[in-house]
């Protein structure tokens, strides 16, 4: 079901239950036929909240003196990756804050020693690193990089991330660039962000395709109260941060990108603790990222407030999600569950030689 940029803003705009339920039906046929049903389990290990970005509406971000702030040693990251894989996941996620102490040297050796230790696929989502740094963690091993590039609109997206110094941000590029290194490259974008329109979330969409991205993670824009955006109120005609507009926008992101992993996201779960990931898992997503973060760790990772499973251990999480993802007539994956996106087109490139 190709769209082109006028049915996604008809889709964006939809509000009619029983059209909706049609796009729900559509995104899950479309998941099926492209991925299956094999939910993959990507272990979460947030390795530090410094972070030296001033992020509008971040609540790790440089300005922001009331964090407690933590940054998880070589030995901590090897441990809970170990766990990740004795628990069978396929890949460990290593997330921080734009932390510079987070050396290139060093996540290189981390890197390398889960490599030698583990079968785990490993994803970095460490924020704009130099050229240099990207190419050294490639070396050690690394497979994947996440990258959001929250929104096509430029105004928009200098509003909410100031520069630090004379660094003028260009995330397209970066994201170019991280295809050219090798790597898995995902990206993906916050809805409702104050003064984003219906248009502006169409083009994001497109923009998607356009990358042809390995990984895509969308979620709703929540802001920290402790932030220059905690408690900014939307523009009249602006998108809403609702959970309804995120299913909306997994489900078409799915249209547009079939091959492509797609997460149901904590923040989903955040908007609604019930039902949030299983109802992203019915429309489009293949992909849950249980916490593997210790827990004394856990709650001081504060994006946003009430962020859910904060207290759960790296077990209770493992679980859940694999009950979850069962009572959906679902399996949690096999393996690394690299992107079939990128498998596609390592294929045609062999064909080509």
């Amino acid at each position: 079901m190709p769209l082109d940029y006028e049915e996604i803003l008809s889709w964006l705009r939809e509000e009619d239950p029983a059209r909706l339920e049609e796009l729900w039906a559509c995104a899950d046929k479309v998941r099926v036929e492209n991925v299956g049903d094999e939910v993959h389990l990507r272990g979460l290990i947030e390795i530090s909240n410094h972070c030296r970005r001033r992020c509008g509406y971040c609540g790790l971000n440089a300005e922001n003196l009331k964090v407690t702030r933590y940054r998880m040693t070589a030995e901590e990251i090897l441990g809970c990756a170990v766990k990740a894989a004795d628990y069978g996941y396929g890949t460990v996620v290593m997330q921080s804050g734009e932390d510079l102490a987070l050396s290139g040297e060093f996540i290189a050796e981390v890197v390398s020693r889960i490599k030698s230790e583990t079968d785990l696929a490993i994803t970095l989502s460490l924020g704009e690193r130099t050229d240099d740094e990207l190419r050294l963690w490639r070396e050690a091993g690394a497979d994947r990089y996440l990258l959001r590039f929250e929104t096509s609109n430029r105004a928009v997206y200098d509003k909410i991330h100031p520069p630090v110094g004379s660094t003028v941000s260009d995330r397209f590029s970066l994201l170019r660039r991280l295809g050219e290194l090798g790597y898995e490259v995902g990206s993906g974008v916050m809805i409702g962000i104050p003064g984003t329109t219906y248009e502006d979330l169409a083009c994001d969409i497109m923009k998607f395709a356009e990358l042809d991205l390995d990984m895509i993670g969308v979620g709703p824009f929540i802001s920290h109260p402790d932030t220059p955006l905690g408690s900014a109120a939307g523009v009249e005609g602006q998108v809403p941060n609702t959970e309804k507009m995120t299913y909306k926008v997994v489900a078409l992101t799915r249209l547009v990108c079939p091959l492509t992993n797609i997460p149901s996201t904590t923040a989903l779960a955040t908007l609604n603790i019930a039902e949030g990931r299983e109802l992203g898992l019915q429309r489009g997503a293949n992909v849950v990222m249980p916490n593997m973060t210790p827990v004394e760790y856990r709650s001081l990772y504060k994006i946003y407030p009430a962020k859910a499973c904060i207290k759960e251990t790296s077990e209770e999480c493992l679980a859940c999600m694999a009950g979850r993802i069962r009572s959906l007539g679902r399996r949690p994956g096999l393996g690394r569950g690299d992107s079939a996106n990128k498998l596609r087109r390592l294929k045609q490139e062999t064909e080509l030689r």
